[in-house]
């Protein structure tokens, strides 16, 4: 049976990424092979914010593009989990990355992620996440590989 929404114990269970590396929490509004979305709240402990930057902590614009990556290849995992069982999706190019406002601890952002197209293992991405008041924060398009956890 399809899910809408699945929790971060599932999410684990699609990609290898872990704390203090994971930055998606929940999956939802999911049509597989096509779109969904990716929630992470960014919590004042996260270590990044240590040193970007002292005093005034902003989140990273690349772990916003990480964001959005995590929440493609969760997307397709869970799309094709008996293709990517022992597979992993690698990160090829990003392109067209804008960045509109900055996010602060505790901001939750909401990553909505689409699939544009796939060619064999090579697939083609657009995303923009927003925070709480529905502002749009980040934006890009970039490609990712599945492959072997081997690197075949």
């Amino acid at each position: 049976m399809e899910k809408s929404k699945i929790c971060l114990s599932e999410i684990k269970e699609l990609i290898p990424h872990r704390e203090p590396f994971l930055y998606i929490e929940e999956l939802n509004n999911i049509q597989k092979l096509n779109k969904a979305t990716g929630i992470n709240t960014f919590r004042d402990e996260d270590s990044f914010f240590t040193g970007h930057f002292p005093g005034h902590p902003v989140v990273p614009g690349v772990i916003l593009i990480e964001m959005m990556a995590q929440t493609a290849a969760a997307l397709i995992a869970y799309s094709i989990r008996e293709e990517t069982f022992d597979k992993i999706v690698y990160l090829m190019n990003i392109e067209n990355s804008k960045f509109r406002k900055p996010v602060f601890p505790n901001e939750k952002i909401k990553a909505n992620v689409v699939a544009l197209r796939s060619k064999g293992r090579v697939w083609r991405f657009e995303g923009n996440s927003f925070n709480e008041k529905e502002e749009l924060v980040c934006s890009s398009k970039w490609s990712a590989m599945i492959m072997d956890r081997n690197n075949e």
